[in-house]
């Protein structure tokens, strides 16, 4: 895409030499014009008020910016260029200008309710740094009067041309959060336990995130210099119920690490008796000890042993 926007190259001066200057052309004209009136020279005073006129309109040519802040620069409707050089300047006073901020901005986004890639609802949200970086596509490739909020007028007022601005990413945030938040499913199932999920996918999920947001925000010259997703939840409807299959997929989980180390131990307890030769059993006692460890060691309660008087 052709970047449109390039640096003000008209005639620039130093704001504080201007300004002395300025100031001796206004006392120079008015001082001619109080000549003129008191010699009754109408030639004297047209010369005057010319003068006077020429150096009021000088003062529109003053300009100050801070660090991080540039201006949009127009003659006549015509774009002419950014202006960014930190400090006080006069420029062409027939000119118009637009300041812009160019400092980074958070965004700390509402959850909203989107459909994962099962269908659950989850409540997702994110936090967002951002900037201007191209100033011509800012300005002249969004409708940025119609974001205003509540129909304002923008102007030339920084805080309401950045606040609409806002407004834009905080839409198209809205709408990329609700793709990348499709194309997943909240948490893996049995079935797909290798899949990328919203709760594992960390970094993965975050860049795809952060990648959509540059996408939909590079026409209005804004760069996403950070995007996470900072809220993950089930929505309400469906929390206790995804809470209680939770649960019992941890305790199937659990109950599957017992069952493995009680078999080790079966056979490690039947093994060690044959080799050192303790005690022969047959298979229907070999069966009746497996089942007898395998109650104690899986069940949840501690055993109650019964001592066995009579044979083994």
């Amino acid at each position: 895409m052709e970047n449109k926007e390039f640096t003000y190259k008209g005639a620039t001066l130093n704001g504080f030499a201007m300004l002395f200057i300025n100031l001796a052309q206004a006392f120079g004209a008015i001082a001619l014009l109080v000549l003129a009136i008191n010699d009754e020279s109408w030639p004297l005073g047209v010369i005057s008020t010319l003068w006077l006129f020429i150096t009021l309109v000088n003062w529109c040519g003053f300009i100050m910016l801070e660090p991080g802040e540039a201006r949009v620069i127009m003659f006549f409707g015509k774009y002419v260029g950014t202006f960014t050089r930190t400090g006080y300047f006069w420029i062409n006073p027939f000119t118009t200008t637009k300041k812009l901020s160019l400092r980074a901005r958070n965004l700390d986004a509402e959850p909203i309710k989107v459909n994962d890639k099962e269908g659950n609802p989850v409540m997702i949200g994110l936090v967002l740094v951002w900037r201007l970086k191209d100033t011509y596509k800012a300005l002249f490739e969004i409708d940025s009067q119609t974001m205003a909020s509540n129909n304002a007028q923008v102007g030339t007022d920084v805080k309401s041309m950045m606040a609409a601005f806002e407004r834009f990413v905080r839409v198209q945030s809205d709408a990329a959060l609700r793709q990348v938040a499709g194309q997943y499913a909240y948490d893996d199932t049995e079935s797909r336990s290798s899949d990328i999920t919203l709760r594992s996918g960390g970094e993965e999920i975050n860049d795809q995130l952060e990648q959509k947001l540059n996408e939909r925000l590079a026409m209005a010259g804004i760069e996403v210099v950070e995007a996470r997703i900072n809220y993950l939840a089930y929505a309400p409807e469906i929390a206790a119920v995804m809470l209680r299959r939770q649960q019992a997929t941890a305790i199937i989980a659990a109950r599957e690490k017992i069952v493995e180390g009680a078999v080790s131990m079966v056979k490690m307890a039947l093994d060690q008796l044959q080799n050192q030769d303790i005690v022969h059993l047959d298979d229907e006692k070999k069966a009746q000890m497996v089942s007898n460890l395998l109650v104690v060691l899986c069940g949840e309660d501690n055993a109650q042993p019964i001592v066995n008087t009579g044979s083994v």
